[in-house]
């Protein structure tokens, strides 16, 4: 006869607190077993299981049925009414969701940095259209693009647990860690899906909403299912990033398509002509493209660099990117797009009328500096480089966009500041 206080298996710990008398068959075998087994095993992190995924299937250690069926024969012998059962270890209590817990799972899912810099762009839209813009126009379209992406996000993260659960970078995501369950998780992207375009058709108009229901399905169903299937998911990506400030342009009131009474117009520099400026034809189709263009070639630079030194967790998630089948080409494709950039700046948007052609100057220091670093990291291919590249395009787009303000086409910076009142009471003074 043995005594036996507590047993250990791998996975649950129990520890008795009374004597509990066993046959000596049924002790022998809990002690071949023990030894066998549970001495032998190494206790895991839970985190690598992540890491290694078939050591957990093809270990040599697994324990036999029969040996399972005597360790159940064991736990019903010796358990009673003052038995106390142990959790494992690395175990936590699922959180209550009190409203400051629930907003922050919220704020998760909807990727709350990326949503806030697709606001942005949106806004940029809107503050750089020639046409007139209401308060409410800007507060629709801010939420309204808010909750499209908040939508898109969710979906995103809904189709992507498993694979989200091996990557370092998103293991800590919400669903992964079972902080919300999937259907309150696919409740929100269906509120803020169906609540981010009814407020854009409400308060803005149609074309605005179709933008942002477009931008769900490429996000949510395109380039989410392209990302285990194709290295043409960046390119996806890149449209998606491009249609916020299309959607801001839109909701102003202005066209994407020319037609006979929406025509491209061109706005030469005034030492190649000599019509004056005609500030009616800015509003054209050309602005929403530079804006479109602007975003679209950003993207290449910024999330390629970025892609290139977490790629490691790319391939370990099973996706096909870029700089995991070919990371000198990853950097070859950012650094056509940085190079693409300097034209866009320096030609497209002059040329459409949305900035002076001052902003051709202005622009070229961010661009040159910006591509160096691109040509530093195709150059070499290396950590560091690309590191520096992403942290250069992380400044790029806010900087960009304010000179593109500074150079606003037909904004008088100096009547704003007075300027011009103190010319004309000086000339009213000489004058008499």
């Amino acid at each position: 006869m043995r005594t036996i206080r507590s047993f250990q298996t791998c996975s649950r710990s129990f520890v008795v607190s009374r004597t509990s008398r066993l046959s000596p068959s049924l002790a022998s075998s809990y002690t071949s077993f023990t030894r066998a087994y549970t001495a032998s095993s190494a206790r895991r992190d839970f985190t690598s299981f992540f890491y290694h995924n078939e050591q957990w299937s093809t270990r040599s250690d697994r324990p036999k049925t029969s040996e399972i069926s005597c360790i159940r024969g064991i736990a019903r012998a010796v358990s009673g009414p003052d038995v106390v059962h142990v959790p494992p270890r690395g175990f936590k209590e699922v959180e209550l969701l009190t409203p400051k817990r629930l907003w922050k799972i919220y704020a998760q899912l909807a990727k709350s940095r990326l949503t806030i810099l697709v606001v942005l762009t949106a806004m940029s839209g809107v503050a750089l259209s020639p046409l007139p813009a209401t308060v409410p126009i800007l507060l629709s379209t801010a939420v309204g693009t808010a909750l499209c992406s908040a939508s898109a996000n969710t979906l995103n993260q809904l189709q992507e647990i498993p694979h989200d659960a091996q990557m370092a970078r998103t293991r800590q995501r919400p669903l992964v860690r079972r902080a919300i369950s999937p259907l309150h998780a696919a409740g929100f992207a269906a509120v803020t899906g169906v609540a981010g375009p009814a407020i854009l058709w409400f308060m803005a108009n149609p074309l605005t909403a179709g933008l942002g229901v477009a931008n769900i399905l490429l996000y949510a169903g395109a380039y989410t299912w392209l990302k285990r299937r194709s290295v043409s998911n960046t390119w996806v990506g890149a449209i998606v990033g491009g249609i916020p400030p299309l959607m801001g342009w839109t909701a102003c009131g202005g066209k994407l398509l020319p037609s006979a009474d929406y025509p491209v117009h061109l706005f030469l520099p005034s030492f190649l002509s000599e019509a004056p400026l005609d500030m009616s034809m800015i509003d054209n189709p050309l602005s929403a493209f530079a804006l479109f263009i602007l975003l679209y070639s950003w993207q290449f630079p910024h999330f390629n660099s970025l892609s290139h030194f977490i790629r490691g967790s790319y391939a370990q998630a099973g996706y096909k990117m870029l700089c995991v089948i070919n990371p000198q080409k990853n950097a070859l494709v950012a650094l056509r797009h940085s190079l693409l950039l300097v034209p866009v700046c320096s030609v497209v948007f002059p040329l459409s009328g949305l900035t002076t052609w001052a902003f051709a100057v202005t622009s070229l220091v961010p661009n040159v500096i910006c591509a160096r670093a691109s040509w530093i990291w195709w150059r070499r291919c290396g950590e560091k480089e690309a590191r520096i590249a992403f942290q250069h395009y992380l400044w790029y787009l806010p900087v960009m966009l304010a000179l593109m303000m500074v150079h606003k086409q037909g904004l008088d910076w100096r009547g704003l500041v007075g300027i011009q009142e103190v010319q004309s009471d000086g000339e009213d003074a000489s004058e008499s």
